[in-house]
């Protein structure tokens, strides 16, 4: 079982490609800020494009799936520690000017290298795991751990820094002069520093450690310290020269990649703390339906309380394509075509969904095409805007892929209700026959007679005709609590009669 990557099956052709507009339309950049807060601009890239294919959506969903297991989450996470040290250990190297101190933060840092992936093959030992992925890693690792060259590296660095740390040197400050001895003493040299130089702008710290240029003084230790121990110090530059470079690629990919499935895990589990649901979806052929479905980017926004956000159950029957939503104006319609989006999108990223319980087709991608502004840049009027934004989506040659998601939003609303309505019909004709499933949010109720394949969808109001942001079957032609809002607002054709005096 070779293994190569903990996020990848094979080479992924859509790493460097642009990013898909579902990512600003289903907010999803907002999620992935808050997911990617603690771990760097490098686990965010993780979330802007999409797994191969189904396999690879498989092979992250059982990987995610094994971290969750008690104990290995936090195991992880102290092995990502451990390799910051490695990271910082680095940076410190680059930083230093002289050469020995080079060789020093070399060691060090080889050393935190050695002892990250010690830890985590024992850890990855005693897991009782089932993903391809995480099998293939131990497998690799229990190899490598091994082999003949990482244990001399791994012995040697140990060995080297214990005896480094061994060292003292006793400073005797007498007339205007300096004695070094080296010896045992009973306090460090930066207590001795401290003691001897109180009031320092920088306090000196020890020559090994030391960041950056060296005083006159940690220079003269150096080489009074270099002069008496020799052999140390070959020892340290031939480290330096024969573990130059000593990391696996493989490995230090790892190292980059299991930090998508950590910070994911993280972010669901603060989420979970206050209130939220979250799902492993079952991944169908034909079904796709969920219960207690909401938008994740609203939920994980500053200042929104779990009593503001609303669930929402759906389910596409055998035979249905797509959902045309109407209703009032701000009565949720965008927002629950957005949940749909992230459902499909986590879904399809190996992750867990926001939903108390979910069940999702395998889509080959996502698509969405939501109203836009007119350009000032281009001079195109907003109907041609989004004429030249959905001509792609069309596109059977160079665009969509068959069994694709679709999400359209509000299309066409500067157009009259004829063409709009014309238009519309053909968009959703179009999708259906290449098997796509989706959601159309709209303001034309005729489009829920557009074809036997389509379900009309509504938002509703309550008897008081107060939103409710609940999404439920309903013929777009059905009141849903207009009469009482007319009659609220003294609107009923008896009240305007009575009122006319007539």
């Amino acid at each position: 079982m070779k293994f190569e990557s903990i996020l990848d099956r094979k080479e992924n052709p859509h790493k460097d490609e642009i990013r898909p507009a579902f990512l600003l339309d289903l907010n999803l950049y907002q999620v992935i800020d808050r997911i990617s807060l603690y771990w760097g601009e490098n686990v965010s890239s993780m979330y802007y494009y999409l797994p191969a294919d189904a396999a690879c959506e498989d092979y992250r969903r059982a990987v995610f799936a094994d971290i969750r297991q008690d104990g290995l989450y936090e195991a992880l996470c102290a092995f990502t520690e451990k390799m910051k040290e490695r990271r910082d250990a680095y940076g410190q190297k680059e930083e230093v000017t002289e050469k020995l101190q080079k060789a020093i933060w070399h060691v060090r840092e080889a050393d935190c290298y050695c002892s990250a992936f010690r830890q985590l093959d024992q850890t990855l030992g005693r897991a009782a795991l089932q993903s391809e992925g995480m099998l293939a890693l131990r497998e690799y690792l229990q190899e490598y751990t091994a082999s003949e060259r990482f244990v001399r590296m791994s012995e040697q660095a140990d060995g080297i820094l214990t005896e480094m740390g061994a060292f003292r040197l006793t400073l005797t400050y007498e007339n205007d002069r300096i004695w070094v001895v080296q010896e045992e003493t009973g306090s460090g040299y930066d207590d001795f520093l401290e003691a001897c130089f109180p009031g320092q702008g920088r306090r000196m710290k020890s020559p090994f450690g030391a960041i950056g240029k060296l005083t006159e003084l940690e220079q003269e230790l150096l080489k009074s310290f270099r002069k008496r121990n020799p052999e140390f110090f070959e020892k340290v530059e031939a480290f330096y020269k024969d573990y130059a470079e000593y990391a696996s690629d493989t490995l230090i990919r790892f190292a980059s990649e299991i930090r998508y499935y950590l910070s994911f895990y993280r972010f669901e589990q603060k989420m979970r703390e206050k209130g939220y649901s979250f799902a492993a979806p079952a991944v169908s052929r034909e079904e796709t339906e969920a219960q207690g479905l909401y938008d994740l980017a609203l939920a994980c926004a500053e200042g929104v309380r779990r009593e503001d956000i609303v669930s929402n159950d759906l389910v596409y029957r055998p035979g249905e394509l797509f959902f045309v939503l109407t209703g009032p104006n701000q009565g949720g319609k965008t927002t629950f075509a957005r949940s749909l989006g992230q459902l499909v999108y986590f879904t399809k990223m190996g992750l867990d969904v926001p939903a108390i319980s979910a069940r999702v087709q395998n889509f080959s991608t996502i698509m969405t095409h939501f109203s836009v502004e007119e350009s000032v840049e281009t001079g195109r009027g907003r109907l041609k805007e989004e004429l030249m934004r959905l001509a792609p989506m069309m596109d059977t040659v160079h665009g969509v892929q068959r069994e694709a998601f679709v999400i359209l939003n509000e299309l066409f609303t500067t157009a009259a209700n004829y063409d709009a309505c014309m238009m519309g019909k053909r968009v959703l004709e179009h999708f259906i026959e290449l098997g796509c499933r989706g959601i159309y949010v709209t303001h034309l109720r005729e489009l829920a007679q557009a074809h036997p394949q389509v379900v009309s969808l509504r938002a509703m109001l309550d008897e008081q005709g107060r939103h409710t942001f609940k999404i439920a079957r309903s013929e777009a032609g059905d009141s849903a609590g207009a009469a009482a809002l007319a009659e609220k607002h003294g609107l009923t054709y008896k009240q305007l009669k009575e009122r006319c005096g007539s």
